[in-house]
């Protein structure tokens, strides 16, 4: 008597594999998308604040390196200050051989920052800050708070004390 082997070939899920999978998918996948979401939100403002801080600690250092003033202000063209205390359209450092906080004739614009993406607000207590040649900034100490969507709770602070110490504070700003 001959024995025949008996061969079976599976050609792919059945369909209570295939819905299992895909409710397990389902589920993790509704778990981990908001998760993901405040995580990007937190980089962003993280990113934001940061940058904002590198572009104050540039203005401090080129007032010890220049030997004199040199100011930080809000501006939405590149090219002088607007004023006010909405910094969410970008900034500029600039040598302020003056003192003034005004970009004027001969005084060299550093850096440029741009505008705030994703819809955050970016607002202080003041209009500029002039660092002097010691780096300390008298009479400019400000809080600069960062905003998105979500409100204070997740909002980014910058608090800039006369000595030109920066510091960073999450949850404190005054978000509107």
């Amino acid at each position: 008597m001959e024995k025949v082997k008996d061969f079976t070939v599976s050609a792919g899920l059945t369909l209570i594999e295939l819905l299992v999978t895909l409710s397990v998918a389902s589920i993790l996948l509704a778990v981990a998308a908001p998760g993901y979401r405040v995580f990007v939100q937190d980089s962003q403002l993280i990113t934001q604040i940061n940058h904002f801080s590198s572009a104050m600690m540039l203005a401090k250092n080129e007032a010890i390196i220049r030997n004199g003033p040199t100011s930080i202000c809000p501006s939405t063209n590149g090219t002088g200050c607007t004023g006010g205390t909405v910094w969410s359209n970008g900034w500029i450092v600039f040598a302020d051989a003056d003192g003034d906080g005004i970009v004027g004739a001969g005084e060299e614009i550093i850096q440029v920052g741009s505008a705030l993406t994703g819809g955050n607000t970016l607002t202080s207590n003041g209009a500029r800050v002039t660092f002097s040649a010691s780096g300390f900034s008298l009479g400019f100490n400000a809080t600069f708070s960062l905003c998105d969507s979500r409100g204070v709770a997740a909002s980014k602070v910058l608090v800039l004390s006369n000595q030109g110490r920066v510091r960073h504070e999450t949850g404190t700003g005054a978000c509107s």
